[in-house]
């Protein structure tokens, strides 16, 4: 199998789909593997750090999309790249489908097998999607204290308080892998930190590892009460399957917060838990909205190229190697995990929760197989 690593090419994303040492992985066992130029520069990797590993270098996207089969990348293709796919590609990167309804179709129309590192899953649990949220949760607190700063627009509080004076009350919405981590290091900053969730069993885990956190079982009035005091708010909910996240915060509940009060909108690259949030970038990663300020970065991992890359890569690798070793047909029929990450196959859309998201049509992967 032939596999390729394009450049990254959404705003302000510099993280690339596989290391160099990963690469070598592939090499050894026999698979050719095509790299862009300077795919790699912002994660700190030279083509000469690619060919070193035994990886041809392409000097176009359209090159190495012509050799290609499998194309490995970090984020959702761009406009830009719709063109370079078809047929005969299988994508595997990161995809959240469900608020891009354009990709959606045009991955249907080019009959890509689409495979979203988000939706693959083992137990519940989401392997190629944990070592980026966990990342994501750890910066949270750390943007949203910045931007705390009357500078940047936020209400004038720090974060940790002073001798006197009240810590800031940090509140986060969802108890999964990124807000346990949100609520780590924002407790570590010495926040007034409560965690909001909607079952109790992953409240009671994240009691016992961090029990100077607060915690609430999520009621409408129990969220509404606990956002009206928050100086900063972690949106951290996650639906599986790759359904969008609810809209938690209304524009009613934004006028409800404090003016200058911080949303550090984790859950955007699936629509976001508030009813104004709206992707933005590390280059503008801010708005205003109803005296709220919005960080709604959809690549939060991407300002840490260099730990995110290596996280990535060595997450993804293993179905990496399944995939180069078996093809696409064996590989997700006889890995069950694998198998819940093809959103797309055969022209079909084979994730419910983005068909429904779409009102589009849903089709079993099983039936297409």
């Amino acid at each position: 199998m032939i596999i390729g690593v394009p450049k990254e090419v959404k705003t302000d994303e510099f993280r690339v789909g596989i290391t160099p040492s990963n690469i070598g992985l592939l090499v050894d066992e026999g698979h050719k593997v095509v790299v862009q130029s300077s795919a790699g520069i912002g994660s700190g990797f030279t083509d000469e750090d690619y060919i070193k590993a035994g990886a041809k270098i392409a000097i176009s996207a359209k090159e190495l999309y012509k050799e290609a089969t499998l194309i490995v990348k970090v984020k959702e293709p761009q406009s830009s790249e719709y063109g370079f796919l078809n047929e005969k590609h299988t994508l595997f990167c990161y995809l959240h489908l469900a608020p891009l309804k354009e990709l959606t179709l045009v991955l249907m129309q080019k009959r890509v097998c689409a495979i979203a590192y988000e939706t693959v899953t083992i137990d519940n649990e989401l392997p190629l999607l944990k070592p980026m949220s966990k990342i994501a949760g750890f910066m949270a607190p750390i943007v949203g204290a910045y931007h705390l700063s009357r500078y940047k627009g936020g209400e004038g509080v720090l974060i940790s308080g002073s001798d006197g004076v009240e810590a800031a009350k940090v509140l986060v919405v969802g108890a999964g892998n990124a807000g346990f981590n949100a609520a780590k290091i924002a407790l570590g900053m010495g926040a007034d930190v409560t965690v909001i969730n909607r079952t109790s069993p992953k409240l009671e885990e994240l009691k016992k590892q961090l029990p100077y956190v607060k915690t609430l079982l999520y009621s409408k009035n129990a969220f509404l009460e606990a956002i009206k005091s928050s100086d900063m708010v972690v949106g951290a909910v996650l639906v599986h399957g790759g359904a969008a996240t609810p809209k938690l915060i209304s524009l009613e509940i934004l006028k409800e917060m404090k003016e200058g009060a911080v949303l550090v909108d984790i859950a955007i690259d699936q629509g976001g838990i508030s009813e104004a949030s709206r992707p933005t970038t590390h280059t503008n990663p801010t708005f205003i909205e109803e005296g709220v300020l919005h960080y709604c970065v959809a690549n939060m991992p991407g300002a840490y190229p260099k730990t995110s890359t290596v996280a990535l890569s060595n997450a993804t690798i293993s179905y990496v190697r399944k995939l180069a070793k078996d093809g696409v047909i064996k590989t997700i029929e006889n890995d069950a995990s694998l198998a819940l990450g093809v959103n797309v196959f055969n022209g079909a859309l084979t994730n419910r929760a983005v068909a429904e998201a779409h009102n589009l049509e849903f089709k079993a992967l099983e039936s297409l197989l």
